[in-house]
């Protein structure tokens, strides 16, 4: 397979040649270009056509979120992570309405950062454990916009096991912390969550801890 294409976009030169360089080790992902405002990266988002834009929120002449909108309007093949250093409801729930298909911390790990590329080129959404917390948390303060009851849609129902696993996966823990916290492998782990997904149609984590609380499963 190709290697999933890369632009950086960050107003720090220093940290985009750091991120470069993290990335560059990896046969699976190519970093094709960097730009340094909003406006730039529409340009060579144009110019490169990448896969994945890696995206910083608070730029100068055109900040992140503007950026991701337009892109997401002129280029929607192409996926948008915010990679920035705030964490506010403001800032998520202004990208993720802007387009983004996931938004990460700057002090994430580069395994987690891989990872994410690499899910986003494939459609999925990723989020920092810590906003997708928010993300649930405001869903359920949504009001119920079906008042009539809905046919319970799993047509195997989850075990009591994959029920615990679920419940620490929708607050946003990792397969290890899961692990750590139910006493089993983390090999384990990674095998119920994949029977919760299938269980709920669900093509990630954050969209399985949705559908839980929209079904009152948690």
């Amino acid at each position: 397979m190709s290697p999933v294409r890369v632009l950086l976009v960050d107003d720090q030169a220093l940290f985009r040649e750091a991120l470069a360089t993290l990335l560059a080790i990896r046969d699976d992902i190519e970093v094709v270009g960097e730009a340094g405002t909003g406006e730039e990266a529409l340009r060579r988002t144009a110019e490169l056509n990448p896969d994945v834009v890696l995206m910083d929120l608070r730029m100068p002449v055109l900040d992140g979120i503007a950026a991701t909108r337009r892109l997401r309007a002129e280029q929607p093949g192409v996926q948008v992570i915010a990679l920035t250093t705030f964490d506010d409801d403001e800032d998520v729930f202004a990208a993720l309405r802007a387009g983004a298909l996931g938004y990460l911390l700057k002090d994430v790990s580069s395994a987690q950062l891989v990872d994410a590329v690499l899910a986003a080129a494939r459609g999925e959404s990723v989020l920092q454990p810590s906003v997708a917390a928010k993300v649930v948390a405001r869903f359920a303060q949504l009001p119920d916009a079906d008042p009539e009851p809905r046919p319970q849609p799993l047509v195997v129902p989850l075990s009591d096991r994959e029920l615990e696993v679920l419940r620490l996966l929708a607050d946003g823990h990792s397969n290890r912390e899961i692990a750590a916290s139910l006493f089993l492998a983390e090999g384990t782990v990674k095998n119920h969550v994949t029977n919760v997904l299938a269980k709920l149609s669900a093509r990630d984590r954050t969209q399985a801890a949705l559908r839980a609380r929209a079904l009152g499963l948690l």
